[in-house]
């Protein structure tokens, strides 16, 4: 007598197709990533302190609003400064649009923030604030997560009062 070798089958999980040619099918797919922030740790470990770091050149001065590890006009390698938690709105935008982790906050203003003396910009939320509300030379806020994930969107800013 022949045996009846079959694999079961869930009618649950089913695949979606999204095209036939050339085929392009829906796979969910999960792992856990581990990986290093090596020479920007000093950025994340601030912002899990309530500080904002960046860096600066010794050599030619260049101060950075997002920290590099060398200067990008001279090659040097650079230095840790703590940046002030207030500063100015040099532009924004406001989307509509946003990936997963944003999708629920939608729509949401990001801000370029600027510092006297510092050559170069800084990306970050703003919050607590209309659309028509929102100024070039607006003076922000800097505040930080309680509870620190270790991501950029740990630091968020806010009108300055």
């Amino acid at each position: 007598m022949a045996k009846n070798y079959k694999l079961p089958e869930s009618e649950q999980s089913g695949t979606i197709v999204f095209n036939l040619d050339p085929l392009i099918i829906k796979h969910h797919y999960e792992i856990d990533y581990i990986h290093s922030y090596a020479q920007d740790t000093p950025f994340f470990r601030g912002l899990s302190e309530g500080k904002l770091l960046s860096t600066y050149c010794p050599n030619c001065g260049y101060k950075y609003g997002t920290p590099r590890a060398h200067c990008m006009h001279c090659g040097k390698p650079t230095e840790w400064f703590e940046l002030p938690k207030e500063g100015y709105v040099h532009t924004y935008t406001t989307c509509y649009y946003g990936s997963e982790e944003f999708l629920k906050e939608t729509p949401f203003h990001l801000i370029l923030v600027e510092w006297p003396g510092v050559d170069t910009f800084f990306l970050g939320r703003l919050i607590g604030v209309e659309p028509g509300e929102i100024k070039i030379g607006m003076k922000v806020r800097a505040k930080f997560k309680r509870l620190s994930q270790f991501k950029p969107t740990d630091v968020y800013f806010v009108p300055a009062e």
